[in-house]
């Protein structure tokens, strides 16, 4: 088969109310879960294989993370399907009880590279695999998901049924882009998915306002500094340095509005140089200086 499952969980206050079904297959493992969750079940997920989970039922209630910060700090509503690259993890947290099947597919990297290569390119594929993808809308392919599971449940067909089913889903689950009849304007004018915005502004939050390389935050949505640096541009009008600059002052303001620390303490909490270097920002974007910007709160 050329697959090895890697694959390593652990819940608290979640339960199968179902034996697992699961099915091997050349190049995927198909695994079908019915469980329940109670209000404050919490799980680790971590896969040494790129996967694809897709939800029959609403679970906007279950909150996820990328780390176990972000969860802490709010994380976001899980999606209906959504696609982990290889080595990402994710933490889960459940906010009520629920009842809940979904289908999980492991996939052998190697062969969906050389599958999704053969449609848009090498280096295309690879970014693609790389980037994470959340579909909340899952309509147009829970009918795709669960002949899958219908298949990894109770085996009917031929394996090459299944098979074809499991690359099927994962292409519409992962983030390719516009249709190929116009795969050079897409490239051109590429933008960061809503999902990989929030990736990057958790990436910065969790630091506490302190500035990030270019290539921390490429590597935090799997993009090579260049064409992060092309597409984030599109996205926000800036690049990453004015954006990170832009959202410092922001803390800046609300630590120095808050009153409970001098100048240079924000400039120490928030990484700048010191006083004067936060200063130097502070006065390009708002126009005047943090203390001046202080009194006239106070005013």
């Amino acid at each position: 088969m050329g697959y090895r499952h890697q694959f390593t969980g652990r819940t608290e206050g979640i339960r199968a109310t179902a034996p697992l079904r699961w099915r091997g297959l050349d190049g995927l493992l198909g695994a079908y879960w019915q469980a329940e969750g109670e209000r404050g079940g919490r799980g680790y997920y971590l896969s040494a294989n790129p996967r694809i989970s897709v939800f029959f039922e609403d679970v906007s209630s279950v909150r996820v993370g990328d780390s176990e910060g972000a969860l802490a700090r709010r994380g976001r509503p899980m999606a209906r399907a959504f696609y982990v690259p290889a080595g990402a993890p994710m933490w889960t947290a459940f906010t009520a009880p629920l009842a809940f099947s979904h289908l999980d597919v492991h996939l052998d990297a190697a062969k969906l590279s050389d599958v999704l290569g053969r449609a848009l390119g090498r280096a295309a594929a690879r970014e693609a695999l790389a980037r994470p993808a959340e579909v909340h809308d899952a309509s147009d392919i829970e009918g795709l998901a669960r002949l899958l599971a219908a298949e990894v449940a109770e085996p009917r067909r031929h394996d090459l049924y299944a098979e074809s089913l499991g690359i099927s889903l994962a292409t519409a689950v992962l983030d390719l882009g516009g249709p190929a009849a116009a795969p050079a304007p897409a490239r051109a004018e590429g933008r960061l998915t809503r999902w990989q915005m929030r990736r990057i502004v958790e990436r910065f939050e969790a630091g506490g306002g302190r500035r990030l390389t270019v290539a921390e935050m490429a590597a935090t949505v799997g993009l090579s500094e260049s064409w992060f640096s092309h597409v984030f541009r599109n996205t926000t009008g800036l690049t990453p340095l004015q954006w990170q600059s832009a959202r410092r002052i922001e803390l800046a303001k609300a630590l120095l509005a808050d009153g409970g620390l001098s100048i240079s303490e924000v400039a120490a909490r928030l990484g700048f140089a010191d006083q004067a270097h936060l200063t130097r920002v502070f006065r390009r974007i708002e126009g005047e200086t943090p203390a001046a910007w202080r009194r006239g709160r106070a005013a």
